[in-house]
């Protein structure tokens, strides 16, 4: 691994940017078990963006909508509809994170910023990143609020009164076993899988610790592409897929063509219980993605003694793969919006480090099924 160079602490939040925050940010509330913590609007004197902050223990959600027709937000669902727009990292240093990244390449979009209120200091910087995602760098360590100045705590309900005083700790809301971000997936267009390899890798001192091609991950209509760039110390992870030649139109080039561009195509939430957190999110209302029931028939030949009983993974669809470190269980929701654009991964790794690759042709095939269903393949 490279010297790192740029040290990041973690995942800080992911942004949506949405056509209606409230109805979004209940949906998410009810069908995956995030708890509201803090909110920004006309009621805090947020003029032309209303946001919700989502919590469930170290995962954190900003649900945002514009309220004006011309605002960037605005025209972003426009075009994208409902989509992941911004990726935060928390860092030690928003200024040095900042300079770095765009001495080495990287476009700025804000410059650092920093922002008091009774709380403390926030600071941060943000840099593009592909299509109109954005990179935000954030330093909170001298913050002590509900998430951000301009924001205003939240008592776990969207209608909820206000709590200005009220200080939240980040990771306290368990809901339905979702623990963490494990990675970040985004989909960009024929022939600049690269460009973002080499960006990360340049600007942040990423790594490539896995590379698929279209031999690997291919079914007998489609096909793609994927490098694996993954942060120093291991605890951000970004694939990039792009879209292969194949007999008919990929997944990747569907959600292109649905998405208007590049985007984020899925986050990957880690569960320290797959079985118990799918099990709340389809008795919540979560659609995931198919398993023909062949797929178990001899699971175990394939990837060899595992805890979990096979017949439950069989009746809630989980899949299992395995690598040289161990094993992981993961499954996949339908797309959460109206385009086959953002979906989400649940994710339980028992020593495994790698993204399923023995699923790849499994997982194709059934969301193939879903785009022949969509007129799309």
């Amino acid at each position: 691994m490279s010297e790192d160079f740029f040290p990041i602490k973690k995942f800080d939040h992911v942004e949506l940017y949405v056509g209606n925050a409230k109805q979004a940010a209940h949906f998410y509330q009810t069908a995956f078990g995030f708890t509201p913590t803090a909110y920004r609007g006309l009621h805090t004197g947020s003029r032309e963006v209303t946001s919700y902050v989502l919590e469930q223990h170290l995962i954190r959600l900003v649900i945002s909508t514009a309220l004006t027709p011309d605002h960037p937000i605005s025209r972003s669902v426009h075009l994208h509809g409902d989509t992941a727009a911004v990726m935060a990292m928390e860092v030690p240093d928003v200024t040095y994170a900042y300079q770095t990244a765009t001495k080495r390449g990287a476009t700025g979009a804000i410059p650092p910023t920093q922002e008091e209120d009774e709380h403390g200091v926030y600071r941060y910087a943000v840099i593009k990143c592909y299509g109109d995602v954005l990179i935000k760098y954030i330093d909170r360590s001298e913050y002590h609020g509900a998430f951000a100045p301009g924001f205003a705590a939240r008592n776990g309900h969207l209608n909820g009164a206000i709590k200005d005083e009220r200080e939240q700790g980040h990771g306290r809301y368990q809901g339905f076993g979702l623990k963490h971000i494990d990675h970040i997936v985004g989909n960009v267009e024929l022939g600049a899988m690269n460009r973002w390899v080499d960006f990360f890798a340049q600007t942040m001192g990423f790594t490539q610790i896995i590379h698929f091609d279209d031999n690997d991950i291919a079914t007998e209509y489609s096909a793609l592409m994927s490098k694996v760039m993954q942060g120093g110390d291991g605890k951000i992870k970004f694939p990039i897929n792009e879209p292969a030649e194949g007999k008919k139109k990929s997944q990747i080039q569907e959600y292109l063509d649905y998405h208007y561009g590049p985007g984020v195509q899925h986050l990957a939430l880690s569960t320290g219980n797959i079985i118990e957190t799918v099990k709340k999110l389809q008795e919540s209302g979560v659609e995931f993605l198919y398993v023909p029931t062949t797929y178990y028939d001899d699971l175990e030949a394939r990837v060899g003694k595992i805890n979990e009983p096979i017949e439950e993974l069989a009746k809630l669809g989980i899949l299992v793969d395995r690598d040289d470190d161990g094993y992981l269980l993961q499954i996949f929701t339908k797309p959460l919006v109206d385009r086959p654009t953002l979906f989400f991964e649940i994710i339980e790794r028992h020593g495994a480090r790698g993204f399923g690759q023995g699923n790849f042709k499994a997982l194709f095939e059934s969301i193939e099924r879903e785009q022949a269903l969509r007129g799309n393949l």
